[in-house]
């Protein structure tokens, strides 16, 4: 599709000095020969393309440092065709380049759209549908977190409580094909995720059966289809929906981390937009209760949902909305209680404590950790990282109030709170991984053109080089639960 000559307005930059300085830097790069569609499709393809080779060389007889060791359908047929066995330094090298790419190419498609490039949304749904269809059959690259999924669903589908259970618990220890594919680091840690995430967990066990392979594709089946789910939902409701796929469908770098990777937070995200699509709806008893419903679900599948509720109850805390903001709340309450104690009551607690007390490189409270560790022991370490606890979360609504006030005061309140919300957490959070920002992105995906975009790509492609599996075992600290 040729690139018209017309360019579309800048958004207005704000901010300060750093702010400015990365605006000038962006709008002179896309006017440059990058900021064309065929140059930025291509580096997008071939970033992708790098993360489904690692996935396609996974070797289930050893621990990867990319993959777990598991044979999908596309794998197994590559490894009968020859496929080689790569190296940790080399699977190394080709996702930081791949991540890299997926980054790049990403924002040389932002760059033609602002230039007013504008593909049919419909064709980018098809395509991103297509590369979705062939990325599940392949095994995960990026994360072994869905091996861990399945090991929980097993743990459930046996009638254990995966809350208390562990993997290195199901029968025959470590010689169990469940035990045996979850990363060494997780093997002695409960589940730390919602009922709802254990049922579709323990669903898809049940039909892996004694197989953890076919659990794995299972769940990767389904992550795909929520990822698209969430495309087309972004098509039927986005002011522009092209800008909108392109942040969300046919984004590489998503596609990497959610669908390649298998990750829970793409069903989170696919929930949190259809809140965020709901509340933007005519006000009525039936779409309070609605938005409350979902909400609930929303935070038992993973607790950081709780951002979507608070974006969601800022327009109603300024509208001075008390009956719907307190109907909306007391069904996302009665939900969530319901899902969590009357399935497998308090037990969630005690995991769910003990991964909020977790510290992560390369955030600045790891840095904090180090300095107190090297000057006044582990006494102090342990009391200092408790401190954490308390000041980051004041310092993600300070950041979100930032943030917030960074968009224009003319976008949906609702939307722009539950994005500056989510993005803030990725960012303050000690424990943060790159698929924590699905809520940031797809919501992102629903405002006009604004400077978060670079933010947050940026954040997210960091992240995502420091964290995919097996990088840095040393940077996972914290107090012993």
């Amino acid at each position: 599709m040729s690139v018209p000559t017309a360019k579309l307005a800048d958004p207005p930059i704000s901010g300060g000095r750093v702010e400015a300085l990365a605006g000038h830097v962006i709008r002179v790069l896309s006017r440059s020969p990058l900021a064309r569609p065929v140059p930025a499709v291509a580096l997008s393809s071939a970033g992708l393309a790098g993360t489904a080779f690692l996935g396609l060389c996974a070797t289930p007889s050893q621990d990867s440092a990319v993959t777990p060791p598991v044979l999908l359908p596309l794998t197994a047929l590559a490894r009968r065709l020859g496929a080689p066995s790569l190296p940790v330094t080399v699977g190394d090298v080709i996702m930081d380049v791949s991540v890299a790419l997926c980054c790049l190419g990403l924002a040389m498609m932002l760059w033609a759209n602002s230039r007013g490039w504008t593909p049919d949304p419909r064709k980018l749904l098809w395509a991103a549908s297509g590369v979705v269809a062939v990325l599940v059959n392949i095994t995960p690259a990026g994360s072994a977190d869905i091996a861990s999924y399945a090991a929980y669903g097993r743990i459930a589908a046996l009638g254990h409580n995966p809350y208390t259970w562990t993997p290195l618990r199901l029968p025959g220890g470590l010689s169990n094909p469940y035990t045996a594919v979850v990363s060494p680091r997780w093997r002695a840690t409960p589940s730390v995720y919602g009922p709802v995430a254990t049922w579709m967990h323990q669903l898809a066990a049940m039909i892996g059966g004694e197989r953890p392979w076919l659990t794995i594709w299972v769940l990767m089946i389904a992550t795909g289809a929520a990822f698209i789910a969430g495309g087309y939902l972004l098509l039927r409701t986005a002011a522009n929906p092209s800008r909108a796929l392109l942040l969300w469908a046919v984004n590489p770098l998503l596609i990497v981390e959610l669908v390649l990777g298998g990750h829970l937070d793409t069903f989170v995200a696919l929930l949190s937009l259809a809140c965020v699509v709901l509340s933007r709806r005519r006000p009525g008893l039936w779409t309070d209760l609605g938005i409350g419903l979902l909400v609930g679900i929303a935070a038992a599948l993973k607790i950081n949902a709780v951002f979507v509720a608070l974006g969601i109850a800022i327009p109603l805390l300024h509208d001075r909305a008390w009956l719907r903001l307190a109907r909306t709340a007391a069904v996302s309450a009665v939900t969530v209680a319901a899902l969590y104690l009357l399935t497998w009551g308090t037990t969630f607690l005690k995991p769910l404590s003990a991964a909020s007390r977790l510290v992560i490189a390369p955030s600045g409270w790891r840095l904090a950790q180090l300095i107190v560790r090297d000057e006044f022991g582990e006494h102090a370490l342990r009391l200092v990282t408790g401190v954490f606890g308390y000041l980051w979360p004041l310092l993600t609504l300070a950041l979100a109030w930032y943030l917030y006030n960074r968009l224009s005061p003319d976008v949906p309140s609702v939307v722009a709170g539950t994005c500056a919300l989510t993005f803030a957490w990725v960012i303050v959070a000690p424990w943060s991984m790159p698929w924590y920002a699905s809520i940031a992105w797809i919501t992102l995906a629903l405002l006009p053109r604004n400077s978060l975009t670079r933010w947050l790509t940026l954040t997210t492609g960091v992240l995502a080089l420091f964290h995919f599996n097996g990088r840095f075992p040393d940077q996972v600290t914290g107090p012993a639960p």
